[in-house]
């Protein structure tokens, strides 16, 4: 009610109650701030955004924490085991001072930990498919928090931000695209067919859990995008600070660390072009630091195009692969879900064109598509067998060539 009589107001003339520190507001600009507070309003509780985003992550972080816990399959023992020189009492007191806790510290028999194992690779695998996401997402959480603090000094920290982007999809409903669960709604829908009749009560609870689940859901992902925007900002703002940035000394440095020279002949050839190092360091610099402010034009997609480039080169370069992969991975959710729902659309072009019989093979002896299809699926396409003899058969019913 209050809204409608601020808008009959005329712009010259100012609201009582609309004051900022005691000014009076002008209508116009409190009608503004209205507006823009519905738009905020709306954007959260409107629709749930970035759903192939969510889902490229979900996908992507499962599969990276499978690979890797097969990867360390054979040292598991020595990583995470009861056997392991980060003993669990050495563990439990870093519990005291951090506040985190594992599951794997709940006993120490071999037996129990092959469980934990096993069922970590379990989950792994259900939360990238998609299977029950909201029970997967929470026992992959847990499954990572407890893999991590359980050997936190052992791995190569790559699983620090995956830790975080873990407990931040539990937030979102990173189920409803490419998932198991998208695809037993749909079954479950076409079944049904939309034929259900519900109470008006039953109907008022499903909106507002459908509410709820986005704002949630939103929130999960503005998080999300914040984190990522915090972190290259920081690591570029850090950076800036040191002196071997500043004088393009700070590759050559890296690469001559044994301890990230998984190819050293490699490290040594990129190291013998020092200028091309200096230049390198000074984009990466540069491209960290204007990230959080080229997120609202299209000038990020070659941004996010060069931090793809530089993450594959730290995991080949360096040998981080854990790492790249995970900010790869969170660079997605800055892609928007046309950019998503565009690319099976494009495989299939591509893969269309990439088949193109070459004459006389492919389609068969006597048989020449319908006229007027499309072979793109746009229209339905049916062969149309000529006789064997050679005679023209009755004309199709599509137009011909000369019409």
């Amino acid at each position: 009610m209050g809204n409608e009589q601020v808008r009959e107001l005329p712009a010259t003339t100012t609201v009582p109650g609309g004051s900022v520190g005691g000014a009076s507001v002008p209508a116009t600009v409190h009608r503004l701030l209205l507006a823009r507070t519905e738009g905020v309003w709306d954007l959260l509780t409107g629709r749930p955004v970035s759903l192939y985003a969510t889902s490229v992550l979900r996908i992507g972080y499962g599969l990276l924490y499978l690979v890797f816990l097969l990867r360390e399959f054979p040292h598991r023992y020595e990583i995470w085991g009861p056997g392991s020189p980060w003993t669990p009492a050495l563990a439990a007191q870093l519990f005291d001072q951090t506040g985190w806790w594992s599951f794997l510290l709940l006993s120490d028999s071999r037996a129990y930990f092959e469980l934990c194992y096993v069922l970590a690779l379990l989950t792994s695998a259900l939360f990238m498919l998609g299977w029950r996401t909201r029970a997967t997402s929470v026992l992959f959480a847990a499954v990572v928090v407890s893999f991590h603090a359980r050997a936190i000094f052992m791995t190569d920290g790559g699983d620090n931000l995956l830790l975080l982007m873990a407990l931040y999809l539990v937030l979102t409903a990173c189920g409803r695209r490419w998932s198991l669960d998208a695809r037993r709604k749909r079954i479950k829908a076409a079944r049904t067919d939309g034929a259900r009749t519900r109470s008006v009560v039953a109907e008022d609870l499903r909106a507002a859990r459908r509410t709820l689940v986005t704002v949630v859901h939103n929130c999960g992902v503005l998080v999300i995008a914040a984190q990522v925007c915090f972190l290259y900002g920081s690591a570029g703002l850090y950076k800036v600070q040191g002196s071997f940035w500043d004088d393009g000394t700070a590759l050559h440095y890296v690469l001559n660390l044994e301890l990230f020279q998984p190819w050293p002949e490699l490290s040594h050839a990129m190291d013998r072009y020092p200028l091309a190092m200096a230049v390198v360091g000074y984009l990466t610099v540069l491209t960290q630091v204007a990230f959080p402010f080229v997120l609202f034009g299209r000038l990020k997609y070659p941004v996010l195009a060069v931090l793809l480039g530089m993450h594959v080169a730290i995991a080949v370069v360096l040998g981080l692969p854990l790492f790249s992969g995970t900010m790869i991975v969170a660079d997605a959710v800055f892609l928007p879900d046309r950019f998503y729902t565009f690319l099976p659309h494009l495989l299939r072009r591509s893969a269309s064109r990439g088949n193109v019989p070459a004459p006389g093979q492919g389609t068969g002896l006597g048989s020449v598509p319908q006229q007027g299809g499309h072979p793109d699926g746009r229209e339905e396409y049916r062969p149309v067998s000529r006789p064997a003899s050679g005679h023209a058969g009755p004309p199709p019913s599509g137009p011909t060539v000369a019409q």
